[in-house]
């Protein structure tokens, strides 16, 4: 499979990098490449691309690194958003894994509460016309006063 990326050059404390075209099984640091398509100069922030061959190589199938991915969208060489590059520590990396999980679980529990407090509603509303219907049905007594058979009349 075939991949641009990018290749040192340059002297010690002096880096320049070219844009080339390689086999992605070789090495970056030896072998040869298929193309050269461009250079970059990190210290003069000059960068120079070669765009036909650059996207005539991506409509062959080549894969761009992720470096070299976003500097082709910053350039307009490509339509795509940026990839994410920098890599994290695993103690940062844990930490923000452990962050997305809670606010999943957190997300996770207040649709449960919502969901339950939504059932306890409904019930709430079908008890209550439960109550109405059987209101309705039953038919109305008079209230009379209770006799007491504790209170005997009193003899005089």
């Amino acid at each position: 499979m075939l991949t641009i990326r990018l290749t040192r050059k340059g002297k010690k404390n002096q880096p320049f990098f070219r844009v080339v075209l390689v086999d992605k099984r070789k090495s970056s640091k030896g072998g040869k490449s298929i193309e050269d398509l461009g250079y970059v100069d990190p210290l003069s922030k000059r960068k120079s691309f070669n765009t036909e061959r650059i996207q005539y190589w991506l409509s062959k199938g080549a894969k761009p690194s992720e470096t070299i991915h976003n500097w082709l969208v910053t350039e307009k060489i490509i339509d795509a958003k940026k990839l994410h590059v920098s890599k994290l520590s695993k103690k940062k990396q844990a930490e923000i894994d452990k962050a997305k999980a809670d606010e999943v679980a957190s997300t996770k529990a207040k649709a449960e509460a919502e969901a339950q407090a939504k059932k306890d509603a409904e019930e709430a509303k079908k008890a209550e016309a439960e109550a109405k219907k059987v209101a309705a049905e039953a038919p109305v007594e008079e209230a009379k006063p209770a006799e007491d058979p504790a209170e005997e009349p009193k003899a005089e």
